[in-house]
C-alpha cells in the first residue's frame, strides 16, 4: 500500500501562513493608503473637518505611512519596520474610530485588526517566500530591536495624535456631545 498524501513541512506551512498573513495585512493597509492618496484633498478635508492641527501634513504622513508599509508587507521588504509603521497608523486610524466614544465600544474595528497583523509580523518577520528571506537574507532584527520598533509605533502614535489633534483619544467613558446635538 503506497501513501499518496503530500506531507507538508512545518517550515514550509509556517512560511506559507506568514505569506498570508503579509498579503491580507499588506494589501489591507496598502489599500487605505492608496484610497487617501487618489483623494489627498478629501484625505485633508476629513482632518480639517475632524479639527486636526496641520491637516495637510498630517494627511500626507498618514498616506505615506500606510502606503509604504502596505508596499514593504506585501513584498515582504524589512519587515519588521513596515510592521511597526502600520501599527502605529493604525493605532492612530483605531483612536479616530474610537475618540467619540469609551475605547471598549468598538474594540475590534478594521484598524484595531490591522495593527494587530502588523505588529505579529513585526516580531515573526516576513517568512522565506519574502524579499527580506531572498535579498535581505543576512539583515537580522535582535529581539531588542524588535521590542523597540514595537514602542516605536506606540510613541509615534500617541506623538502623532497628540500634537496633531491635541487630546487624549482614549476615554473611559464616552465623551460630551459637543453643544447643540
Amino acid at each position: 500500500m503506497t501513501d499518496t498524501t503530500t506531507r507538508v513541512s512545518p517550515d514550509t506551512a509556517v512560511n506559507t501562513g506568514l505569506l498570508i498573513l503579509r498579503l491580507g495585512i499588506g494589501a489591507a493597509i496598502l489599500q487605505a493608503g492608496l484610497i487617501k492618496a487618489a483623494d489627498f484633498g478629501m484625505t485633508v478635508q476629513f482632518l480639517t473637518d475632524a479639527g486636526w492641527r496641520l491637516p495637510g501634513f498630517a494627511a500626507f504622513m498618514v498616506t505615506a505611512t500606510e502606503t509604504l508599509a502596505g508596499i514593504g508587507l506585501l513584498l515582504g521588504v524589512l519587515t519588521p519596520l513596515a510592521g511597526s509603521a502600520s501599527l502605529g497608523a493604525m493605532l492612530c486610524a483605531w483612536a479616530v474610530n474610537v475618540s467619540g466614544s469609551a475605547f471598549w465600544s468598538e474594540p475590534f474595528n478594521v484598524p484595531f485588526l490591522i495593527g494587530l497583523g502588523g505588529a505579529a509580523l513585526l516580531f515573526t518577520g516576513a517568512g522565506a517566500y519574502s524579499v527580506d528571506a531572498r535579498v535581505l537574507g543576512r539583515l537580522t532584527w535582535s529581539p531588542r530591536v524588535k521590542l523597540a520598533l514595537l514602542a516605536l509605533a506606540f510613541v509615534a502614535a500617541v506623538v502623532t495624535w497628540l500634537a496633531l489633534y491635541g487630546s487624549n483619544p482614549i476615554h473611559f467613558t464616552a465623551p460630551p456631545a459637543p453643544l447643540g446635538q
